[in-house]
């Protein structure tokens, strides 16, 4: 991979944004990089928590203007070259939902600028922290465009929808204090070792539960966040009753009795009918 490096340690995936000379930008080849990897994980199901974080000055740039020049054009001079558009933003949306699907919760661990298509790949993220340095901008109503990957969808269930308002509509920076404020960030560290160091730690917590049982939480607070408390409590039910596990909850008691790790099996690999046979 050209734009990220992952690794996995411990049933922890680390991703890291590995172009700090560009900011961190998102090209072409960082959407292309980003499914595969997302895809990868998903399907494996070895991974029971996965970090992104970055490096150098700024998280991630957002995206590369280049790219619409180069790769992509958004051509507005007729009806059928508006409408691929759409189908153009339905792709990059399916990208940034993948975080929201994956079958493990996703840290984002964020220092420095967290610029315009990076507040939509952030807000799509279970947990958020931040460095001191960090703050959030929705770029897009700056260059004269609405924010169309996730953030004014996404943004709006993290934070007041007058402050989220507020951002959409001025383009101003949200520092990284307000933003732990108004709860778009779990919490704010000193430095970016610090935070990358905490955001692991949880990581590795959340790893020593069954999968399973995480899966199912992640399921039921993102439904819940979208449906009415009625159907949420029935969706939990049914849920529930899919994935119960006597082994996990006898294991995960006999632990904490003998005071030692609890051993939980991995997520199933999941097949495909676009494997190879």
């Amino acid at each position: 991979m050209n734009c990220f490096s992952l690794t996995e340690e411990n049933h922890v995936a680390h991703l890291v944004l590995n172009r700090p000379e560009a900011f961190n930008t998102m090209h072409m080849g960082f959407w292309r990089e980003l499914d595969q990897v997302l895809a990868q994980l998903h399907r494996e199901g070895s991974a029971r928590a996965l970090v992104i974080s970055s490096t150098g000055k700024h998280f991630c740039a957002g995206m590369s203007l280049e790219a619409f020049g180069a790769e992509v054009t958004l051509d507005d001079k007729s009806a059928n070259s508006r409408a691929a558009i759409f189908d153009l933003l339905v792709d990059l949306q399916s990208t940034f939902t993948r975080l929201e699907t994956l079958r493990m919760p996703v840290i984002a661990a964020i220092q420095g600028g967290c610029i315009g298509g990076a507040v939509d790949m952030v807000t799509a993220c279970c947990i958020r922290y931040a460095s001191a340095d960090a703050f959030f901008c929705v770029q897009e109503i700056n260059i004269g465009m609405v924010a169309d990957v996730g953030t004014l969808q996404r943004l709006p269930k993290l934070i007041p929808l007058g402050v989220a308002r507020e951002f959409a509509y001025t383009g101003r920076r949200m520092s990284a204090q307000q933003a732990c404020a108004w709860g778009l960030v779990n919490e704010v560290f000193d430095s970016q070792e610090l935070m990358l160091a905490h955001a692991l730690r949880c990581a590795q917590e959340i790893a020593t539960k069954p999968p399973v049982a995480i899966w199912g939480t992640k399921q039921a607070i993102n439904y819940a966040r979208d449906h009415a408390v009625d159907d949420a409590l029935k969706q939990i039910g049914w849920m529930q009753g899919a994935i119960w596990s006597n082994d996990n909850v006898r294991e995960a008691i006999t632990a904490m009795k003998e005071k030692r790790a609890p051993s939980f099996d991995d997520l199933a690999r999941l097949g495909s009918f676009r494997d190879e046979s």
